[in-house]
């Protein structure tokens, strides 16, 4: 690894390196809920779902949007920006383990509910050239945003229901440091990508 750890790196892998953490941060893309809904919409308790909240709220992984007064008391709702994540290859090689165990989990729950239709998989361990590489991240990069920018809520008309997950990284043995380093491309201008993923 090229970079020190950085502990909110860690912090924040280890907080998601959980399947049901996932789920939650994917439904609270597309809109702002409560405790009480999240708990409604993954059929868990109220108290699991305010739990998971918090965690993830704590490490700074979802933000408060609103707070609306529900039986004499108040109820956060809370969405999540995967804009403002932090970059993972900071975070130690146990964590990162950790969290792709979490994403096979919940990839695996989510292919069983796969549709007919279009899909893509790919798969690859090879040596390619520095540009080819930073290329093929920023392309990642901008269907992440394009995604996570476009999601709606759970049953929206004229919708697709998806799943995407992409882990790249680069391995040992060839380029490292400031001669491989990615840095993303200027996406503030790119006209493919929505303005508010920009």
């Amino acid at each position: 690894m090229d970079t020190e750890t950085d502990p909110r790196a860690v912090a924040r892998l280890r907080a998601t390196a959980h399947p049901l953490r996932l789920r939650i941060l994917s439904m609270l893309t597309a809109e702002a809920m409560s405790a009480a809904e999240v708990a409604r919409a993954l059929e868990i308790t109220h108290a699991n779902a305010s739990y998971h909240l918090r965690v993830l709220h704590d490490i700074g992984e979802l933000v408060v949007e609103s707070e609306e007064k529900v039986r004499g008391g108040m109820a956060k709702r809370y969405r999540y920006d995967a804009t403002l994540d932090v970059s993972p290859q900071r975070a130690g090689v146990d964590e990162r383990i950790a969290y792709v165990r979490a994403n096979a989990v919940e990839i695996e729950r989510r292919m069983r509910d796969a549709a007919p239709g279009s899909s893509s998989s790919s798969d690859l361990e090879a040596w390619v050239p520095v540009e080819a590489w930073h290329r093929a991240l920023d392309l990642l990069l901008e269907a992440s945003h394009l995604l996570h920018a476009a999601a709606r809520p759970a049953g929206t008309p004229d919708t697709v229901h998806i799943s995407a997950t992409s882990h790249a990284f680069a391995m040992n043995g060839g380029l490292t440091g400031p001669d491989a380093r990615w840095v993303p491309s200027d996406t503030t201008t790119d006209p493919t990508i929505p303005e508010d993923a920009r």
